[in-house]
C-alpha cells in the first residue's frame, strides 16, 4: 500500500503541537467541550498554551495564555504559581468579540495525599483590553485533581467564562459556566 508524501506531510504537521507540549487537558460540561495544550513543564519560568472550545450552540472560544510561573508554598503546601494575560477570542453567530484578560493561576499539592491537588485561575480584562462586542470578560476556572499515573491525571471542578456586552446589545452572556470532568495527561 503506498502512502503519499501529502498525507505524511499532513500527519506530521497535525502531530507537531503535541510533540513540543508539556501537557494536554480535554474537559467536558454538560454544554461544551475544550481542549487545552500547555507547551511547559511546571519547573520552566515560563508557561505558554493554546486552547479551544465548542459550546453548544455552534459557539467558539479560543485561548492562547502566556504566564510568568515558579515554585512557592501556601504555608507548608507546595504550590506552583503564575502570573500573565490569557487572550480569548469568541464567536456566536452575528456576535463576536474578545478580551486580553490579566491575571493568574495557582496549583496546590498536599503531601500528605500524594496525587491530589487543587487549581485556581482567574483572569479578568476591563474594557480597555476588550473587544468587539465584548465591554470587559471575567475567566474563573477551579479544578481539584487526582494523579491515577505517573503520567496522567483525572479532574473535576467548575468554569465560569463571562463577558458582559457593548453597545448596542448590553447585557452579558456566559459564554461558558458550568461543572466540568476531564482529563490530563503529561509528556
Amino acid at each position: 500500500m503506498k502512502v503519499s508524501r501529502v498525507s505524511v506531510i499532513l500527519i506530521t504537521l497535525a502531530s507537531a503541537p503535541f510533540a513540543y507540549a508539556g501537557d494536554v487537558d480535554l474537559s467536558l460540561t454538560n454544554n461544551s467541550v475544550k481542549g487545552q495544550v500547555d507547551f511547559f513543564g511546571s519547573n520552566n519560568d515560563t508557561q505558554l498554551g493554546a486552547g479551544y472550545t465548542y459550546h453548544e450552540g455552534s459557539r467558539h472560544i479560543a485561548n492562547l495564555d502566556f504566564h510568568a510561573q515558579g515554585r512557592t508554598a501556601l504555608g507548608n503546601l507546595p504550590t506552583t504559581a503564575g502570573i500573565g494575560v490569557k487572550g480569548i477570542a469568541w464567536d456566536d453567530h452575528k456576535l463576536d468579540g474578545g478580551a486580553l484578560g490579566i491575571g493568574g493561576y495557582a496549583t496546590v499539592n498536599l503531601p500528605r495525599v500524594p496525587g491530589l491537588s487543587f487549581t485556581g485561575s482567574l483572569h479578568y480584562a476591563p474594557s480597555i483590553l476588550s473587544f468587539g462586542d465584548s465591554d470587559d470578560m471575567t475567566n474563573l476556572e477551579l479544578r481539584g485533581s487526582y494523579r491515577v499515573i505517573r503520567n496522567a491525571e483525572v479532574f473535576a471542578g467548575y468554569r465560569y467564562l463571562n463577558t458582559d456586552l457593548d453597545a448596542p446589545y448590553r447585557g452579558d452572556i456566559n459564554l461558558d459556566e458550568g461543572v466540568l470532568a476531564g482529563i490530563k495527561v503529561y509528556f
